[in-house]
């Protein structure tokens, strides 16, 4: 029983309706009355939406009874295509085009792919499909395509939303301009239950007629009782799918767990390596120490032993040069900054001396730190993997609770199906025996009337009626007896009746010790979820042991750069230098010889007139050009 969608016909402020008859004939209803502020449009947008209802609510309840994925020659499905049609056509604006008028839903679901980009899938296929020639047919396969992938709601959300756009394809009264638009989106969002499997490609979708079936709406009592059995199972089936996504879940999690555990051991062996090469280093870093103690102390030897020649030059120079006093005087004053300038090296040497012990014990303390964290970290490794261990077993012992539970509720639900199958039997028996009584209670009324005519009609047939009088008698024993055997048989069918409400009470309690079941489930997630937070913080533990480890690297490379400039230092006597190194100029008593604090050799004051800090000594000193060009240039690679 096919029907068009609510034609209108207005005239002198009367509303003509098509009425579905008691027959299913269509048949013109009476013209009634209707106040003058009632808007058209305004029905017509309250009758889709109602439509859009009983569509959306009856593929929802028949799709969770059907339990499986919906393919396009269901029904149900057919008409929710339809009934969408219809309110996406209400109120379009006619496009002129150069040959003819269009009025198609095509425009307003393409600006979807402007909003939404996720949508450019869906219209690319739709523009892809070789049957499709018009643009209702794409319109109609958009729609297929975007309720299989689950965001029909979220795609017309966006084309709400945007009402100025809307105004180019819609009138301002049109449904998808006005709150109905809305609600309907939002009716849409259930549609995300239902699982669909479309065949787009060889169904031909252009020359389909959208015609809604309102016979799939009207209800008997039969298809109520059969709907609430269908709330049952569906929320059988909800429960069962709920378990087994919390048991999906807790396997993702499981699994999860053991490769961050694996992880841990990994960086836990990496920080055991690297704290091995730390100790080999420390051991390097000692050696290379006592060396530089002892260069030290021959550094000491020899500038002592140079003081004394200095002072003997002197002594031999003032004997010399007793003349001339002022090159007396100047050699005197050079003397005494020589002396000054040996002191400080001096002086500076202790304090790198200090500076390098007092670093010692600072990285001595830091690897005996970084040894106590390892230990720990350790301690929580192990006792992490034992609480994993836990709760593998846990989960185990679930899932095979869970395996029961599920196999009880199966045998359950066969024991209530052959219960149903008894009561139905034990029914229709009691009713057959009603019938008996009934018929028997007819036959002795029957009976009884016989008799009071016999008695006036015939007193002559006395005999005759006293047999017959004998054989009723008998019958009447008889229907006792089978009286007594109804009334036992009742009896028994009570019993039976008793048995089966024990056997549903045992169910019951069965569903409540499934109920607690799941509590102690939701009780070990609870745990589950602290000892992740455990994980988490432990984590964190371990990253700020590498942040100080890292750091204790940068330290010691800091100590061996240092150490190495020690190294690289060759103090050039005076003696065995007489020519500057860079310009080769002779020295005199007007040029004088300057060490390079960076390298040790002797150069002018013009070939050594500059000053930086170096990681023997904070403060600027002496240094060549040649060192100091070196330095500069390690300054500007190190920056970052």
């Amino acid at each position: 029983m096919t029907f068009q969608v609510w034609g209108w016909r207005r005239e002198a402020s009367q509303v003509w309706a098509w009425v579905p008859d008691a027959e299913g004939r269509r048949r013109a209803a009476m013209p009634r009355r209707t106040p003058a502020t009632k808007d058209p449009t305004a029905v017509e947008r309250a009758n889709l939406l109602n439509m859009a209802k009983l569509s959306i609510k009856g593929l929802i309840e028949s799709a969770l009874s059907f339990g499986r994925t919906l393919d396009s020659d269901y029904p149900p499905l057919q008409q929710f295509f339809v009934v969408m049609e219809h309110c996406l056509k209400h109120g379009l604006k006619v496009r002129k085009s150069f040959l003819s008028y269009n009025k198609t839903i095509w425009g307003p679901l393409e600006l979807v792919e402007k909003l939404y980009p996720e949508a450019e899938e869906i219209g690319a296929s739709v523009r892809d499909l070789p049957g499709l020639k018009t643009p209702l047919g794409r319109a109609r396969a958009w729609l297929r395509l975007a309720l299989m992938q689950k965001k029909m709601a979220d795609y017309l959300r966006c084309l709400i939303i945007q009402r100025d756009l809307l105004s180019e394809f819609y009138e301002y009264h049109a449904l998808m301009m006005e709150e109905e638009g809305a609600v309907i989106v939002g009716l849409l969002v259930g549609l995300n239950v239902i699982d669909a499997n479309l065949c787009v490609k060889g169904e031909d979708l252009d020359s389909q007629v959208g015609v809604i079936d309102f016979s799939m709406y009207l209800k008997n009592e039969e298809d109520i009782g059969n709907k609430e059995r269908n709330v049952q199972i569906a929320a059988i089936l909800d429960q069962k799918n709920y378990v087994e996504e919390l048991n999906r879940q807790l396997n993702s999690t499981v699994s999860s767990l053991h490769s961050r555990v694996d992880s841990l051991e990994k960086s836990n062996t990496k920080l055991i390596e690297e704290l091995a090469i730390a100790k080999n280093n420390i051991i390097k870093l000692q050696e290379e120490n006592h060396q530089l103690r002892s260069e030290n102390k021959l550094i000491l030897m020899k500038t002592q032993q140079h003081l004394e020649v200095t002072k003997v030059d002197v002594e031999t120079e003032l004997q010399t040069y007793k003349h001339s006093r002022q090159g007396l005087d100047e050699m005197y004053n050079e003397a005494r900054r020589q002396l000054r300038d040996e002191s400080q090296l001096r002086q500076d040497v202790e304090n790198e001396l200090a500076v390098q012990v007092s670093m010692k014990h600072e990285i001595e303390l830091a690897m005996k730190l970084l040894e106590k964290d390892i230990h720990e970290k350790q301690d929580t490794l192990i006792g992490l993997r034992q609480q994993l261990e836990e709760v593998k077993a846990i989960n185990i012992e679930m899932y095979q609770k869970l395996q029961g539970s599920e196999a009880d509720l199966k045998e359950k639900n066969e024991i209530t199906a052959r219960l149903e199958e008894k009561t139905n039997k034990i029914t229709a028996a009691m009713r057959q025996l009603e019938q008996r009584l009934q018929q028997a209670e007819k036959a002795q009324m029957d009976t009884e009337d016989e008799d009071k005519k016999y008695l006036q009609e015939c007193q002559s047939k006395f005999d005759g009626l006293q047999k017959q009088i004998s054989q009723k008698e008998k019958q009447l024993v008889q229907l006792e007896t089978d009286l007594k055997i109804e009334k036992e048989w009742r009896q028994t069918l009570q019993e039976d009746l008793q048995k089966e409400k024990d056997t549903l009470s045992h169910l019951r309690n069965e569903t409540q010790q499934i109920i607690s079941l799941k509590k102690e489930f939701l009780h070990l997630q609870d745990e589950n979820h602290q000892l992740k937070k455990i994980y988490h913080e432990q984590e964190q533990a371990l990253q700020e042991l590498g942040n100080k480890l890292s750091e204790s690297k940068l330290k010691i490379e800091d100590i061996k750069e240092a150490n190495k400039a020690l190294q690289g230092l060759v103090w050039l006597k005076d003696k065995e230098a007489t020519h500057c190194k860079l310009c080769e100029k002779e020295f005199s008593l007007s040029k004088r010889k300057h060490h390079c604090r960076n390298c040790g050799e002797i150069f002018c004051n013009a070939c050594s007139d500059n000053e930086l800090p170096l990681p023997s000594s904070p403060k600027p000193v002496r240094v060549c050009d040649s060192c100091h060009a070196l330095l500069i240039q390690r300054c500007s690679s190190n920056l970052p």
